[in-house]
């Protein structure tokens, strides 16, 4: 069976789906993986077959950090960049697909891949790192705050039309540049139609971190996370020389997050960490290293640009993030306790929902971030009752197999 997985955004957006693709590559089907043209060497890492798509996510992180929690501006924003590279992704969309037996996108292709999915004839699922496109009241659209039930609800409607109204203006600039091939009109993927039914969604999410709404149709699936585990790192020297030399460390890691406030946000964190003594591991992901210039004679703090989540924060007492689904899903596994600082778009809710949870302290904005706030989050965070209920979470986690159950539902769909 020929898959072809669609998917764009940060490593976070991307990674799930390496973990499909190769296990999808390990019981006989063949997988092809389209992404941002700068995770080809981390597919191939994997042994993914990769199609690189033009664009640089890193363009849409700058701008979603300028945006903070405004959440027309967050459209705005993902409607202007898709717009922009739209025509050439499209193509490119347009030849992968024309190869394979079934597609699977994620959310930035949800509209465009699943038109061209049924224009082809070819079944669909999409999967969403976040509770997406289906109404509830149980929480809001991620975007959201908490507004009541009948908010909550509402607030999922309104996100739908903001989609839906972005990807038809975004179609007409492709059909302008793009006149053949694409389908000739766009329909909303969850919905039944006339002469197809809704197409199945799946939310890569963990049913033990939020539990599935009564309301949701069958169509709907919930089976847990989608996880990444790279047995052959081989993690530097200096790391374990430093995990070794001390008392366990915390880690902090805001990932692909360029904030335009960094030098305040590292500044704080770096007066929080030398006032409680603490170690610490300092993944600088996508941010200028020299915003660390003055912790790298600290030998209590160890900076390196990027390590493997799954194998590092485990070895961690805590860890300081900005709440990023991936990121958040990484910690929750760890069975460790966790300070979220959400910079924008979906990471305050799960900052509030690990708060809930009873894993870690309360979430911290970036905006109003202080020396007194993190301060006392890193005391709430080494808690006894944030500790016990960080390893009960992570054990029912990882009874999970999301990226199983995705394998089976896709070939399901084939049949």
């Amino acid at each position: 069976m020929k898959v072809a997985i669609l998917t764009y955004g940060s490593r976070g957006d991307v990674q799930p789906f390496v973990a499909l693709a190769q296990r999808l590559r390990q019981l006989g089907h063949s997988p092809l993986l389209a992404a941002p043209g700068r995770f080809s060497d981390f597919a191939a890492r994997f042994e993914v077959d990769f199609i690189p798509l033009p664009g640089e996510p890193e363009e849409i992180s700058r701008a979603l950090n300028d945006s903070g929690t405004n959440v027309l501006r967050i459209f705005r924003i993902l409607q202007g960049y898709t717009q922009q590279i739209a025509p050439q992704v499209v193509a490119r969309m347009l030849d992968v697909c024309s190869q394979v037996d079934i597609v699977v996108h994620s959310f930035l292709f949800t509209i465009g891949a699943h038109a061209l999915a049924r224009s082809l004839g070819l079944p669909e699922l999409s999967v969403q790192g976040f509770p997406v496109f289906i109404p509830t009241g149980d929480f809001p659209n991620v975007a959201f705050p908490p507004l009541g039930r009948l908010g909550n609800l509402l607030s999922h409607h309104f996100a739908n039309q903001m989609f839906w109204w972005g990807s038809k203006i975004g179609f007409m600039h492709i059909r302008s540049q793009l006149p053949r091939g694409f389908p000739a009109q766009l329909t909303w993927p969850f919905r039944d139609g006339k002469y197809h039914p809704s197409a199945p969604l799946l939310i890569a999410v963990s049913p033990s971190v939020l539990p599935r709404p009564a309301e949701w149709p069958e169509t709907v699936h919930m089976p847990g996370y989608f996880f990444l585990d790279d047995e052959t790192y081989q993690p530097p020297q200096k790391l374990l020389r430093f995990l070794e030399g001390g008392p366990t460390p915390l880690c902090v890691t805001f990932g692909s997050m360029l904030h335009r406030d960094a030098p305040r946000i590292f500044r704080t964190l770096l007066q929080v960490i030398e006032a409680t003594n603490e170690r610490a591991v300092i993944l600088t992901g996508w941010n200028d290293p020299s915003l660390l210039a003055e912790a790298e004679t600290n030998k209590r703090i160890l900076i390196l640009p990027q390590a493997p989540h799954e194998w590092l924060f485990p070895r961690c007492k805590f860890v300081v993030h900005h709440g990023g689904a991936g990121t958040t899903a990484a910690v929750l596994r760890a069975g460790v306790p966790q300070i979220v600082l959400p910079h924008t778009a979906d990471q305050p809710f799960w900052g509030r929902r690990a708060h809930a949870l009873g894993v870690a302290a309360a979430p911290i904005p970036v905006g109003t971030l202080s020396f007194e706030k993190l301060l006392a989050a890193f005391s709430t965070a080494q808690s006894v009752s944030l500790q016990a209920a960080a390893k009960s979470l992570s054990t029912r986690i990882r009874t999970e197999d999301g990226v199983g159950y995705a394998v089976r539902l896709i070939e399901r769909l084939m049949k």
